[in-house]
Parts: structure tokens; C-alpha cells; sequence
């Protein structure tokens, strides 16, 4: 397309609040002006803009780590696109860039603020999955904040996920013991053994604790990656050895919830096994992101790590594509492809 057509851009704005799960209701398609390029800044054209868990957090007017979405206005998160128009020295036209307005067609962007994604070592859709904040998460959370050491047996929640099929991978990569996922559907658990689970349940199947006991055998595991909450950290303490570690990431069983939920009813075992419970954000992991990129890219490249995208297409289809994904809809990372014009 043009620069002289993109005038304006279709975004989704953030309608009313959502109360407990969110409805179409709650999201908005709307047309709004792009501002004329300042010293500086580029213009581009989206390709893929992510749907992330986190961000069901930001649609409820509460204090947090992160400033919550402002109802009518333009939703904003990770995306990845094509600098059509430059009047920055770092970013030229034509260059593929990482950066966070999301959630519309195009965007003016400071180019501070945006990072090359090297397409040369894989596809664009990938720098925001396994070689962008997605595996940055997966790769701190395992061996910074759960200090993962080879021979350790590992369990991750929410593990067909984007960022927990990373995890088993770089803890097999790594040297684990033994690797365990959880997930939400038969297809899911057979998914995780194509990529080198040992072991996966679905947990539709019967309480957690009991199927993550079978899993584990007597060894027990001493890492617990935590993407859900609720009964899988409740099971995790339960299984964990003494010196066991978690890495607290998110908590997905949870975030609809209209009432206050239950702290694990077992949480006295931390004291007794001297367990490690360490909650995380990406954000405060920006350190190893050099570290983090020069092995994954490695990992890719050998399929020592390989990853799933979900993708649907089109702008107007991303408030479902977001409630799907709260819903367990999704293998591996949940993306929408935004198409040239709006056309599907």
C-alpha cells in the first residue's frame, strides 16, 4: 500500500470494562487518524500483533506493574510490521520491526522504541513468540528465577502454551531429568510429547495432584513453571522436594474471577521442604535478552526448540481471538495476522 493512503488506521479500543470474562461488548472497532510523522519516529504497517494473558490484568482499572487500558481508547501490546515511511536515522523503509501498538493496522512509533527482528533467522511472526518477549519469559523464568541446574525434574502448567512448550524445551535442552506438562485437551498432551515432554495429563482428567504424582514417580520434581495457579501451585507444593523452586508467571485459572480466590490451602509446605516461591515480569529479565536471543536462535536453528502459532486473521477478529485464548483455545502462541486493507 502506499504511504500517502495511510492516512488512518482501524484499531480495536477498549469499549466498557469486562466483569469477569470479557464479551465483544467490551472491545470496539474504530477508525482514527495517524499523526504526521516528527523527527524520529516511523510509520508502520502491522503484520502480526499479539493477544496475551497479561492483558486481561490492564482491562481492570486497578493499580499494577502495568497502566490499565483506558476505556475508549486504542488497546495496546506486542506486534511486529513493515517501517513503510522513516524519518528516524535507526530504521529505514522497508525494515521489519518489533515494538508495542498492537491492536491496530498501523502505527507511529518512536524508533527508540522499536527493535530490528531479524528475519533472516526466522519468520517475522516469530521475534513476538519464541525469539521475542514470549521465549525471553520462558528462558529467565526457568534459569534465572527458578535456577534451574541439569538433573532437576521439572513441571510446567499451561504447557502447550506459548510460553510453557518453551520451557519443557529449554529445560530438555538444558539437561532436565524429567520434563512434565499439563494441558487442557487430549490433542494438546500428545502435542507435548512430539516436542520431547516425558511426560504430559490433561487436566480434565482428574484432580491435578494425583496425576502429577503419577507423572513424577517417587523422584518428585524440584522446579515447578507456574502459568495457572489455583489447583496446579496447590499440587506443585504438594510434589515439589525440599529446595524446590517456583517460577510464578502467571496465573490464567484466575483471571476472570469476580471473587477473591483461595491461596494454596497447603502453603505450610514451603516452610517445612525450604521452598523457593519467586514471582517474575519479563520486564525486570531485559538483561538476558542478548544471552536469551544468541541461544535461542541456536536452538531454532538446530530444532533442538521448535514452536506452535495459532493464527487468526484479520484486525476485527482479535477481541475473540483474545477471549479464546483465555479459554484454552490456542497451541502454542496466539496470533492475528492483519491483512493489507482490512480485506479478509
Amino acid at each position: 500500500m502506499s504511504t500517502a493512503l495511510a492516512t488512518t488506521t482501524r484499531e480495536i479500543r477498549l469499549a466498557s470494562r469486562p466483569v469477569g470474562r470479557p464479551s465483544s461488548d467490551n472491545f470496539e472497532l474504530a477508525e482514527s487518524p495517524l499523526p504526521a510523522l516528527e523527527d524520529g519516529q516511523i510509520l508502520v504497517r502491522n503484520l502480526f500483533m499479539s493477544v496475551d494473558p497479561y492483558m486481561r490484568g490492564r482491562m481492570n482499572d486497578v493499580k499494577s506493574y502495568s497502566a490499565p487500558f483506558a476505556v475508549g481508547k486504542a488497546l495496546d501490546g506486542g506486534a511486529v510490521g513493515e517501517v513503510i515511511a522513516s524519518r528516524s536515522s535507526v530504521h529505514k523503509e522497508g525494515d521489519v520491526v518489533v515494538h508495542s501498538l498492537g491492536w491496530r493496522e498501523y502505527a507511529v512509533v518512536d524508533g527508540a522504541a522499536a527493535t530490528p527482528a531479524r528475519t533472516d533467522l526466522a519468520p517475522a511472526s516469530a521475534f513476538l513468540g519464541a525469539l521475542g518477549m514470549t521465549g525471553l519469559t520462558a528462558y529467565s523464568g526457568l534459569l534465572k528465577v527458578a535456577e534451574f541446574k541439569p538433573g532437576d525434574a521439572v513441571f510446567v502448567s499451561g504447557a502447550a502454551g506459548a510460553v510453557g512448550s518453551l520451557v519443557g524445551q529449554i529445560a530438555k535442552a538444558m539437561g532436565a531429568s524429567r520434563v512434565i506438562g499439563s494441558a487442557g485437551s487430549p490433542a494438546k498432551v500428545a502435542r507435548l510429547l512430539e516436542l520431547g515432554f516425558d511426560a504430559a495429563f490433561d487436566y480434565h482428567d482428574g484432580p491435578v495432584l494425583e496425576q502429577l504424582k503419577k507423572a513424577a514417580g517417587p523422584a518428585g520434581i524440584d522446579v515447578y513453571f507456574d502459568n495457572v495457579g489455583g489447583e496446579h501451585l496447590e499440587a506443585a507444593l504438594a510434589v515439589l522436594n525440599v529446595g524446590g523452586r517456583v517460577a510464578m508467571c502467571g496465573a490464567i485459572a484466575q483471571y476472570n474471577s469476580t471473587e477473591p480466590t483461595p491461596a494454596p490451602h497447603n502453603l505450610m509446605q514451603a516452610i517445612g521442604k525450604q521452598l523457593t516461591l519467586r514471582g517474575f515480569l519479563v520486564g525486570g529479565q531485559r538483561q538476558h535478552a542478548a544471552e536469551f536471543a544468541e541461544k535461542m536462535s541456536g536452538w531454532l536453528a538446530d530444532g533442538t526448540v521448535r514452536y506452535d502459532e495459532t493464527i487468526v486473521d484479520g484486525l476485527e477478529n482479535a477481541p475473540q481471538a483474545f477471549m479464546d485464548l483465555l479459554d484454552g483455545a490456542n497451541t502454542g502462541k496466539m496470533l492475528v495476522r492483519l491483512l493489507p486493507g482490512g480485506h479478509n
